[in-house]
């Protein structure tokens, strides 16, 4: 090293070599692994946490009402092998429904600003799934696959009424 490239160092800062993405949006970087900073202050969580969920008894109630509309419309549409399918389908979207809404009341209650994060993945993760699902049922060429999808489909539908009804009933009851 010659005397000019150990002046040109010098006067040159060393430059921090930037974090990677994932260490980015964790908000780390290279140097702090031991980050001292206090957490903010939070809000205090609401006396009783459970209105997150206080749909959920209703909400399975009515699916699993579905679930057997749906079997019994398929059995009089085409015989036991549709019955399951639809029931199927229908089961697949009840238990989808109940899992992100525990998932997403967990994240509000863990921090809540964890909610739109957390139920976006289980967004992407619950309809990755049903994704992966009827593909395998397809390949597999079974008979109650096309009432599966189709129950599937009506339950999303179904359901989300479901829901939008509980919110307007609970919103008129708390709203002066």
């Amino acid at each position: 090293m010659t005397e000019k490239d150990h002046d040109l160092e010098e006067a040159v800062p060393a430059q921090r070599v930037p974090a990677g993405v994932f260490r980015t949006i964790l908000g780390k970087d290279q140097d702090d692994e031991d980050d001292d900073r206090p957490l903010p202050d939070l809000p205090p969580l609401p006396d009783d946490p459970r209105w997150r969920i206080e749909h959920l008894p209703f909400v399975l109630a009515v699916g699993f009402a579905l679930v057997l509309c749906a079997a019994s419309a398929g059995f009089l549409i085409g015989g036991a092998t549709t019955a399951l399918g639809a029931a199927a389908g229908m089961l697949v979207v009840t238990i989808g429904v109940s899992i992100t809404t525990l998932v997403i009341a967990w994240a509000d209650v863990i921090r809540p600003q964890l909610v739109m994060p957390v139920g976006l993945a289980a967004y992407v993760i619950k309809y990755a799934l049903i994704v992966f699902l009827m593909i395998a049922v397809a390949n597999a060429e079974w008979p109650g696959g096309k009432a599966m999808a189709w129950s599937i489909a009506a339950g999303a539908v179904l359901l989300t009424g479901v829901q939008i009804f509980w919110l307007s009933r609970i919103a008129r009851q708390r709203t002066p």
